[in-house]
């Protein structure tokens, strides 16, 4: 007689926060390094909206690009929100973005490529000094990005 194999454990859940639409400017390609290819794309300004968060991302900061392959990069964007009653948020976003090696040389381009063609996703970090916001600093976060022409669409949600 074999012993009763034990039950999954239960996996946390996840609670919708915020869609950031955050507007980029022309990369600022530095070219292959040992790591691979690096770019810098600038950050010019969006939108935050959800449940819990709404203002805006200031201008200012940037998403440094690493190009592993012609089919996986790893992105690490740097950059600030402001909600609509005055409070900033720093955000590191760290993702992995994956595709076919044509999908991500056309989202490399500025193309609009179809968002269920390519794997993207995301543990943003999100810390404030405002006490209204403390509970930020004590959550862990996942997230979906689709990359747009002009823009990235960032879907946060937190980790129950």
């Amino acid at each position: 007689m074999s012993a009763p194999s034990p039950e999954a454990p239960e996996a946390p859940g996840l609670t919708f926060l915020a869609e950031l639409s955050v507007t980029v400017g022309e990369p600022i390609d530095v070219g292959p390094t040992p790591e691979g290819h690096r770019r810098v794309i600038p950050i010019t300004g969006g939108t935050v909206s959800g449940p819990a968060l709404n203002g805006r991302v200031l201008p200012g900061g940037a998403d440094y690009q690493l190009l592993r392959s012609a089919t996986l990069t790893e992105l690490d964007a740097r950059y600030v929100l402001e909600t609509d009653d005055g409070h900033r948020i720093f955000v590191h976003n760290s993702a992995l973005r994956h595709g076919s090696a044509g999908d991500i040389e056309l989202l490399n381009s500025g193309a609009a490529v179809d968002p269920s063609k390519i794997y993207f996703r995301c543990w943003p970090r999100l810390t404030s000094a405002s006490p209204a916001l403390e509970w930020l600093n004590t959550r862990l976060m996942l997230g979906t990005g689709e990359r747009q022409p002009g823009r990235v669409v960032i879907r946060i949600f937190t980790v129950d």
